[in-house]
């Protein structure tokens, strides 16, 4: 019981960070919360806060994050995803390897640190922040490193709301081609949804459930990583003490029960949109805790390795799209 007091007051003030956060980042959705609730948290970190809210914040950037994804599988409903069908499954598959290879390759090349490299792979291939935040506490990796892709991210997510439409039509793709190209090389939902819809309906309507179709290969790679990080940390051998158990990330296996649950359970109208909601507060919670832990001077100072590693990622998962759905799906 002391120990959950103790984290109370951390708790609260990331709870009070995020208020304002979330209703701006509903007003600005290019931006998005997450983005918002990081910055204020780096903003107050200048703050020399007391001692008592310490463990609190570490508490809400570590656990709280991880039982935020669980809540986001609440609106997670798997006939979407068998409804895109073989082709969505197809170019995910190679959108997905060419990225994390870039980012492995280009992230030696360019020296940056290999979790940071991890998080900005994730994050492009797969779905922005709600990937980093699933991966970060899979591959421990720290408040810096969070900052540096979620900041990444961030940037290209801006970037692709404004110029998908435009080079969507300059380069004449129907609806189908257009919604499958912004539901794999987009990150965020929020900038799908404006990218998407502002080149039609149609297309918005095909990239949303191509997004939350890619949102669940947030499993397959945490546990993927989740093995390899423990490998490495062992020194590439699993002795006697190694346990499945303990390097599992369980919160993905809950992740997917909330999906099958929202997906075959009646579960009654508003309680699972409710749940996913309250899921990604909870994540700009843990944002703006990992916010209250990070000197934005030296972000910024030593923050062009990672825009620049996120930026060649992004290119090659934009141009990836394009030529699988051309050269081997003919669309």
């Amino acid at each position: 019981m002391k120990t959950i007091i103790n984290k109370i007051p951390g708790i609260l003030i990331a709870a009070v960070i995020s208020v304002p956060a979330w209703l701006l980042g509903k007003s600005f959705p290019i931006i998005g919360s997450p983005v918002l609730g990081i910055l204020f948290g780096m903003i107050l970190a200048f703050w020399k806060r007391p001692v008592l809210f310490d463990d609190g914040i570490k508490y809400t950037s570590k656990k709280l994050l991880q039982y935020s994804i669980i809540l986001l599988g609440f609106e997670m409903n798997l006939f979407n995803v068998f409804m895109v069908g073989s082709q969505t499954l197809i170019l995910m598959c190679f959108t997905l390897a060419a990225t994390f290879l870039t980012a492995f390759i280009v992230g030696k090349l360019l020296k940056v640190d290999s979790n940071t490299a991890t998080l900005v792979g994730v994050g492009t291939a797969i779905c922005g922040g709600s990937a980093i935040a699933a991966t970060a506490p899979v591959i421990h990796a720290d408040e810096k490193e969070v900052a540096y892709s979620i900041s990444t991210i961030f940037l290209f997510n801006v970037i692709a709301a404004f110029l998908f439409p435009f080079l969507g039509h300059v380069l004449g793709m129907n609806d189908q081609s257009f919604g499958m190209w912004t539901g794999t090389a987009v990150n965020d939902t929020s900038s799908v949804v404006a990218a998407g819809y502002t080149f039609s309906n149609a297309a918005g309507n095909l990239a949303v459930i191509v997004k939350l179709t890619r949102t669940l290969m947030i499993v397959p790679v945490t546990l993927v990583l989740a093995l390899y990080t423990s490998k490495k940390t062992a020194g590439g051998k699993l002795g006697s003490g190694y346990s499945i158990a303990k390097i599992f990330p369980w919160f993905v296996l809950w992740f997917v029960a909330a999906s099958v649950l929202n997906t075959f359970v009646p579960i009654p109208q508003g309680i699972g949109s409710f749940l996913a909601q309250a899921g990604r507060f909870v994540i700009v919670m843990a944002m703006a805790s990992i916010g209250l832990n990070t000197n934005i001077v030296k972000l910024v100072k030593s923050g062009g390795k990672p825009i620049l590693l996120g930026a060649i990622c992004w290119v090659v998962l934009s141009l990836t799209s394009l030529g699988v759905q051309f050269a081997i799906l003919k669309m």
